[in-house]
């Protein structure tokens, strides 16, 4: 699974790309957001993440001195985005590296496209590293170089991320899971952390979030309502979920779109 860190000063843009785009169909999971490229570069050189999706133009550092300053700190793959068709910002983005320059406002088929690229891209500079770090024993090197990608998640993740996906809307819990697969729940989240970098509570909070959130877009439903079909049964718990991952509201969120 490959691991997404979003850089985007604004807000709206920034969560709306973390809870409306299909991640898990990516084969990807955004581990953390950051709202300028200072704090971008912090969490780069901290979580170490497989693709970078940067704005442009942001407080304090933009997302071109952040990239370059990334480079010797961390292997990423970036995609740049930007509401301006700037050609020498392209440029300089293409020579840095920048598997892609998307304008806003993105569509969903052009965010998918450039994450297979992007993809692509990492696999091959993470096989190179390896393989620069080890030119001795090149054939070893290159059977472990095809193992070392972050390409699918592994059996018990993959198993609970489509339990989630399949149940989110009922009252489950990793304990389900222990009984189905026979393995203890200390274990299945150590697993699920390491690869996802959240514990299922939060992986299935943030999903059912996401699945609130599509609801709510269409400005139909009442809030109670959409809570309870996601999973929620206590609706203040909801509320002060959906607040802490979108910093607004649910109806707030709903207004939004409505206008």
């Amino acid at each position: 699974m490959f691991k997404v860190l979003l850089v985007e000063d604004e807000e709206m843009i920034r969560k709306g790309l973390r809870y409306t785009f299909d991640w898990l169909g990516s084969n990807c999971i955004v581990i953390d957001e950051a709202a300028n490229g200072m704090d971008g570069l912090s969490k780069i050189i901290e979580l170490q993440p497989d693709i970078v999706i940067a704005d442009v133009n942001m407080p304090l550092m933009d997302g071109i001195t952040m990239i370059e300053r990334s480079v010797e700190a961390a292997t990423c793959s970036f995609i740049i985005i930007s509401g301006y068709d700037e050609f020498h910002l392209a440029q300089k983005a293409v020579h840095l590296g920048v598997s892609e320059y998307l304008l806003k406002p993105l569509e969903q088929h052009q965010l998918f496209e450039a994450l297979e690229r992007a993809k692509t891209q990492i696999e091959l500079k993470k096989k190179y590293q390896f393989i620069k770090n080890n030119p001795n024993q090149l054939d070893e090197v290159l059977s472990a170089a095809m193992l070392n990608t972050p390409t699918k998640a592994s059996k018990y993740v993959a198993q609970m991320i489509t339990y989630i996906q399949e149940n989110y809307a009922d009252r489950i819990s990793i304990q389900d899971l222990v009984k189905q697969l026979g393995i203890s729940s200390t274990y299945l989240n150590q697993k699920f952390k390491s690869e996802t970098t959240y514990t299922f509570n939060e992986f299935l909070n943030r999903y059912r979030i996401q699945k609130a959130m599509d609801q709510l877009k269409t400005g139909n439903g009442k809030v109670y309502n959409i809570a309870s079909d996601v999973g929620f049964k206590d609706y203040k718990y909801f509320i002060s979920i959906f607040k802490k991952y979108v910093n607004i509201t649910p109806s707030q969120f709903q207004d939004k779109f409505k206008s």
